[in-house]
């Protein structure tokens, strides 16, 4: 099954975002812990995007696709036309040195790395997709 939504680059957007992820993966009976964990590193990636790919800007949008298949489990396309930053090969900081600097930031793409089991940019001539995948077990 795939589902899809598009929402224009407004932070208050992220709220819709979230939701619409919530509502999707409790279609498919995956846990509690799963849908907040999915829902908080899908949140980041799109934050990210709408606040520093976009600045904001409403007349820009992202949309956010979601594949749920019993043989793949899940995956999760942000589709958009900025470049974006290239997750998996952001390379991680140390959390103890982040803490000693007391540096906001760089925690939220540690946690989606951790979360996903891939991740992929997708740059194409119009469009780049940030491809999010999470084998889980689906009933």
């Amino acid at each position: 099954m795939k589902y899809s939504y598009k929402v224009p680059c407004k932070k208050e957007k992220l709220r819709d975002i979230r939701s619409f992820v919530k509502e999707v993966l409790d279609k498919h009976g995956i846990s509690e812990i799963d849908v907040s964990t999915l829902v908080l590193a899908i949140d980041e990636v799109c934050a990210n995007l709408i606040i520093h790919g976009h600045a904001c800007n409403p007349k820009d949008s992202i949309e956010l696709e979601i594949k749920v298949a019993r043989d793949v489990g899940l995956e999760f396309n942000i589709i958009d036309n900025v470049d974006m930053f290239d997750i998996a090969a952001y390379k991680e900081p140390n959390i103890e040195d982040i803490i000693k600097k007391q540096r906001k930031g760089g925690i939220g793409l540690i946690l989606v790395k951790r979360i996903m089991d891939d991740i992929q940019i997708i740059k194409q001539p119009s469009k780049n997709i940030c491809r999010l995948t999470k084998k889980i077990e689906l009933h």
